[in-house]
Protein backbone atom coordinates (compact mmCIF):
# COMPACT_ATOMS: atom_id res chain seq x y z
CA UNK A 1 0.00 0.00 0.00
CA UNK A 2 0.83 3.45 -0.14
CA UNK A 3 0.49 6.08 2.09
CA UNK A 4 0.67 9.84 1.84
CA UNK A 5 1.90 11.90 4.96
CA UNK A 6 4.09 15.27 5.09
CA UNK A 7 4.15 16.17 1.61
CA UNK A 8 5.57 12.57 0.43
CA UNK A 9 4.44 9.20 -0.45
CA UNK A 10 5.43 5.79 1.78
CA UNK A 11 5.26 2.36 0.57
CA UNK A 12 4.24 0.43 3.24
CA UNK A 13 3.99 -3.75 3.00
CA UNK A 14 0.83 -4.03 5.18
CA UNK A 15 -0.07 -8.46 5.89
CA UNK A 16 -1.49 -10.31 8.77
CA UNK A 17 -4.90 -10.78 10.20
CA UNK A 18 -6.78 -7.58 10.36
CA UNK A 19 -7.40 -6.74 13.76
CA UNK A 20 -4.23 -8.04 15.21
CA UNK A 21 -2.15 -6.43 17.03
CA UNK A 22 0.35 -3.91 15.02
CA UNK A 23 3.80 -4.36 14.93
CA UNK A 24 5.98 -1.23 12.45
CA UNK A 25 9.03 -2.74 11.30
CA UNK A 26 12.14 -0.26 10.47
CA UNK A 27 14.18 -1.56 8.07
CA UNK A 28 17.88 -0.11 7.72
CA UNK A 29 20.55 0.41 4.87
CA UNK A 30 21.30 -0.37 2.15
CA UNK A 31 18.20 -3.11 2.74
CA UNK A 32 14.15 -1.95 2.38
CA UNK A 33 11.35 -3.34 3.45
CA UNK A 34 11.96 -6.54 2.02
CA UNK A 35 14.74 -7.60 4.61
CA UNK A 36 11.86 -8.64 7.18
CA UNK A 37 10.10 -11.04 4.49
CA UNK A 38 11.36 -14.12 6.20
CA UNK A 39 9.95 -13.64 9.68
CA UNK A 40 6.95 -12.00 8.76
CA UNK A 41 4.76 -15.48 8.21
CA UNK A 42 5.83 -16.20 12.11
CA UNK A 43 4.66 -13.13 13.34
CA UNK A 44 1.24 -13.42 11.09
CA UNK A 45 0.99 -16.86 12.39
CA UNK A 46 0.79 -15.87 15.96
CA UNK A 47 -2.04 -13.29 14.60
CA UNK A 48 0.12 -10.19 14.54
CA UNK A 49 -1.08 -7.23 12.01
CA UNK A 50 3.24 -6.44 10.28
CA UNK A 51 3.35 -2.98 9.01
CA UNK A 52 6.78 -3.16 7.15
CA UNK A 53 7.56 0.82 6.50
CA UNK A 54 10.12 1.66 3.18
CA UNK A 55 11.70 4.70 4.71
CA UNK A 56 12.45 7.92 2.95
CA UNK A 57 15.32 7.82 0.30
CA UNK A 58 13.64 4.03 -0.12
CA UNK A 59 10.36 4.60 -1.09
CA UNK A 60 10.14 6.55 -4.62
CA UNK A 61 7.97 9.19 -3.41
CA UNK A 62 9.54 9.89 -0.55
CA UNK A 63 13.32 10.82 -1.64
CA UNK A 64 13.86 14.73 -0.64
CA UNK A 65 16.91 16.24 -2.07
CA UNK A 66 18.34 18.33 0.94
CA UNK A 67 20.33 16.15 2.91
CA UNK A 68 18.96 17.68 5.51
CA UNK A 69 15.86 16.61 4.98
CA UNK A 70 17.48 12.75 6.32
CA UNK A 71 18.26 14.18 9.92
CA UNK A 72 16.91 11.40 12.11
CA UNK A 73 13.97 13.76 13.55
CA UNK A 74 12.30 13.08 10.30
CA UNK A 75 12.23 9.28 10.05
CA UNK A 76 10.57 9.45 13.36
CA UNK A 77 8.47 11.99 12.20
CA UNK A 78 7.52 9.87 9.66
CA UNK A 79 6.73 7.00 11.60
CA UNK A 80 4.70 8.43 14.35
CA UNK A 81 2.67 9.93 10.89
CA UNK A 82 2.10 6.53 9.16
CA UNK A 83 0.81 5.01 12.78
CA UNK A 84 -1.56 8.06 12.43
CA UNK A 85 -2.48 6.82 8.65
CA UNK A 86 -3.00 3.80 9.61
CA UNK A 87 -5.06 4.46 12.79
CA UNK A 88 -2.25 3.03 15.39
CA UNK A 89 -2.64 4.07 18.44
CA UNK A 90 0.36 2.25 19.89
CA UNK A 91 2.45 -0.49 18.11
CA UNK A 92 5.20 -3.21 18.75
CA UNK A 93 8.01 -1.57 16.90
CA UNK A 94 11.08 -3.50 15.71
CA UNK A 95 14.06 -1.77 13.77
CA UNK A 96 17.12 -2.81 12.39
CA UNK A 97 20.40 -0.78 11.18
CA UNK A 98 19.47 2.73 11.05
CA UNK A 99 15.81 1.59 11.53
CA UNK A 100 16.83 0.36 15.16
CA UNK A 101 18.51 4.21 15.51
CA UNK A 102 15.00 5.27 14.61
CA UNK A 103 12.90 2.68 16.78
CA UNK A 104 15.24 3.89 20.07
CA UNK A 105 14.32 7.55 19.30
CA UNK A 106 10.52 6.66 18.87
CA UNK A 107 9.92 4.93 22.14
CA UNK A 108 12.51 7.37 23.83
CA UNK A 109 10.60 10.40 23.14
CA UNK A 110 6.92 9.39 22.30
CA UNK A 111 6.78 5.78 24.66
CA UNK A 112 2.76 6.75 24.68
CA UNK A 113 3.21 5.27 20.49
CA UNK A 114 5.38 2.07 21.50
CA UNK A 115 4.11 -1.03 23.30
CA UNK A 116 7.08 -2.72 23.16
CA UNK A 117 10.44 -2.25 21.24
CA UNK A 118 13.01 -4.53 19.47
CA UNK A 119 16.36 -2.82 18.48
CA UNK A 120 18.16 -5.15 16.03
CA UNK A 121 22.01 -4.76 16.01
CA UNK A 122 22.52 -0.83 16.46
CA UNK A 123 22.05 -0.56 20.53
CA UNK A 124 20.78 2.27 22.72
CA UNK A 125 22.40 5.92 21.00
CA UNK A 126 24.52 6.71 24.55
CA UNK A 127 25.56 2.97 25.19
CA UNK A 128 26.81 3.63 21.73
CA UNK A 129 28.45 7.41 21.95
CA UNK A 130 29.76 5.77 25.47
CA UNK A 131 32.04 2.75 23.28
CA UNK A 132 33.25 5.47 21.08
CA UNK A 133 34.47 6.59 24.29
CA UNK A 134 36.11 4.16 25.85
CA UNK A 135 36.30 1.76 23.10
CA UNK A 136 38.82 2.51 19.61
CA UNK A 137 37.99 -0.64 18.27
CA UNK A 138 34.33 0.46 18.11
CA UNK A 139 35.70 4.24 16.66
CA UNK A 140 37.56 2.07 14.01
CA UNK A 141 34.41 -0.39 13.14
CA UNK A 142 32.17 3.07 12.31
CA UNK A 143 35.50 4.55 10.41
CA UNK A 144 32.70 3.56 6.97
CA UNK A 145 30.51 6.36 7.91
CA UNK A 146 33.05 8.88 6.74
CA UNK A 147 32.98 7.26 3.51
CA UNK A 148 29.80 6.66 2.90
CA UNK A 149 29.35 10.52 3.81
CA UNK A 150 31.89 11.31 0.92
CA UNK A 151 30.55 12.74 -2.56
CA UNK A 152 32.01 9.79 -3.99
CA UNK A 153 30.39 7.21 -2.27
CA UNK A 154 27.35 6.21 -4.80
CA UNK A 155 30.43 5.79 -7.24
CA UNK A 156 32.42 3.59 -4.84
CA UNK A 157 29.38 1.46 -4.23
CA UNK A 158 28.22 0.71 -7.52
CA UNK A 159 31.36 0.63 -9.60
CA UNK A 160 32.66 -2.55 -11.40
CA UNK A 161 29.29 -3.89 -11.00
CA UNK A 162 28.60 -2.82 -7.36
CA UNK A 163 31.17 -5.01 -6.31
CA UNK A 164 31.49 -3.09 -2.81
CA UNK A 165 28.17 -3.44 -2.34
CA UNK A 166 27.72 -6.95 -2.55
CA UNK A 167 30.70 -7.53 -0.37
CA UNK A 168 28.90 -5.54 2.37
CA UNK A 169 26.28 -8.03 1.77
CA UNK A 170 28.33 -11.04 0.95
CA UNK A 171 26.63 -12.77 4.23
CA UNK A 172 23.35 -13.02 2.37
CA UNK A 173 22.01 -15.35 -0.10
CA UNK A 174 22.70 -14.35 -3.91
CA UNK A 175 19.24 -13.66 -4.81
CA UNK A 176 18.87 -11.19 -1.92
CA UNK A 177 22.22 -9.31 -2.26
CA UNK A 178 20.92 -9.12 -5.86
CA UNK A 179 17.46 -7.75 -5.32
CA UNK A 180 19.53 -4.73 -3.17
CA UNK A 181 21.84 -3.96 -5.89
CA UNK A 182 18.99 -3.86 -8.48
CA UNK A 183 17.19 -1.50 -5.92
CA UNK A 184 20.11 0.59 -5.71
CA UNK A 185 20.56 1.07 -9.18
CA UNK A 186 17.16 3.13 -9.16
CA UNK A 187 17.67 6.73 -9.98
CA UNK A 188 18.13 8.52 -6.23
CA UNK A 189 17.85 5.43 -4.04
CA UNK A 190 21.30 4.54 -3.27
CA UNK A 191 21.80 8.65 -2.16
CA UNK A 192 18.69 8.57 -0.50
CA UNK A 193 19.83 5.99 1.36
CA UNK A 194 23.38 7.22 2.43
CA UNK A 195 21.83 10.53 2.53
CA UNK A 196 20.79 9.32 5.93
CA UNK A 197 25.07 9.24 7.11
CA UNK A 198 25.49 12.48 5.09
CA UNK A 199 22.74 14.27 7.66
CA UNK A 200 24.12 12.77 10.76
CA UNK A 201 25.29 14.47 13.63
CA UNK A 202 25.88 13.38 17.46
CA UNK A 203 23.84 16.03 18.59
CA UNK A 204 20.61 13.97 17.18
CA UNK A 205 20.80 11.30 19.42
CA UNK A 206 22.90 12.93 22.42
CA UNK A 207 19.73 13.54 23.95
CA UNK A 208 18.57 9.96 24.13
CA UNK A 209 16.69 8.93 27.45
CA UNK A 210 16.01 6.29 29.71
CA UNK A 211 13.31 3.70 27.81
CA UNK A 212 10.89 3.29 29.43
CA UNK A 213 8.83 0.43 27.04
CA UNK A 214 9.68 -3.27 27.91
CA UNK A 215 12.69 -3.58 25.14
CA UNK A 216 14.87 -5.99 23.92
CA UNK A 217 18.17 -5.74 21.61
CA UNK A 218 19.47 -8.14 19.90
CA UNK A 219 23.15 -8.39 19.03
CA UNK A 220 25.18 -10.61 16.84
CA UNK A 221 28.70 -11.50 17.96
CA UNK A 222 29.80 -11.60 14.04
CA UNK A 223 28.66 -7.79 13.58
CA UNK A 224 31.23 -5.55 11.85
CA UNK A 225 29.62 -2.58 13.15
CA UNK A 226 28.27 -2.89 17.00
CA UNK A 227 31.27 -4.49 19.83
CA UNK A 228 30.44 -6.31 23.09
CA UNK A 229 30.64 -2.82 24.97
CA UNK A 230 27.99 -0.85 23.76
CA UNK A 231 25.99 -4.26 23.38
CA UNK A 232 26.02 -4.68 26.91
CA UNK A 233 25.96 -1.22 28.29
CA UNK A 234 22.82 -0.85 26.51
CA UNK A 235 21.11 -2.06 29.55
CA UNK A 236 22.18 1.18 31.63
CA UNK A 237 19.45 2.82 29.42
CA UNK A 238 16.24 1.31 29.86
CA UNK A 239 14.41 1.15 33.08
CA UNK A 240 11.01 -1.27 31.50
CA UNK A 241 11.78 -5.25 31.57
CA UNK A 242 14.67 -5.76 29.27
CA UNK A 243 16.41 -8.67 27.14
CA UNK A 244 19.38 -8.64 25.50
CA UNK A 245 19.26 -11.41 22.95
CA UNK A 246 23.25 -12.21 21.92
CA UNK A 247 23.37 -14.44 18.68
CA UNK A 248 26.59 -16.87 17.66
CA UNK A 249 27.46 -16.81 14.52
CA UNK A 250 25.73 -13.71 12.89
CA UNK A 251 26.59 -11.13 11.28
CA UNK A 252 25.32 -7.37 10.90
CA UNK A 253 22.47 -8.52 8.68
CA UNK A 254 20.32 -11.04 11.54
CA UNK A 255 16.85 -10.46 10.01
CA UNK A 256 18.00 -11.92 7.02
CA UNK A 257 20.54 -14.94 8.34
CA UNK A 258 18.50 -15.95 11.29
CA UNK A 259 14.98 -15.14 10.68
CA UNK A 260 13.66 -17.80 13.03
CA UNK A 261 15.65 -16.82 15.82
CA UNK A 262 14.86 -13.02 15.62
CA UNK A 263 11.37 -13.70 14.92
CA UNK A 264 11.36 -15.70 18.03
CA UNK A 265 12.77 -12.80 20.14
CA UNK A 266 10.60 -10.57 18.44
CA UNK A 267 7.36 -12.80 19.98
CA UNK A 268 9.34 -13.35 23.33
CA UNK A 269 9.05 -9.59 23.49
CA UNK A 270 5.49 -8.60 22.45
CA UNK A 271 4.41 -11.67 24.45
CA UNK A 272 2.68 -14.14 22.42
Amino acid sequence: MEIKTRGLTFEVSAGGPEGGDSVLLLHGFPQDNREFDRILPYLHEKGLRTYALNQRGYSPGARPRDVDAYRLREAVADALAVLDELGVERAHVVGHDWGAQVAWLLAAHHPDRVRTLTAVSVPHPRALMLALRVRPSQKARLAYFQVFRSPRAEGLLLGRDAAVLRWMLRPLVAERVQRYVDAAREPGRLTGGLNWYRAFTTDQIAGTGVITVPTTYVWSDRDGVVGLTAALRTADWVSADYQLVAMRGVSHWIPEEAPRELADAVLRRIGV
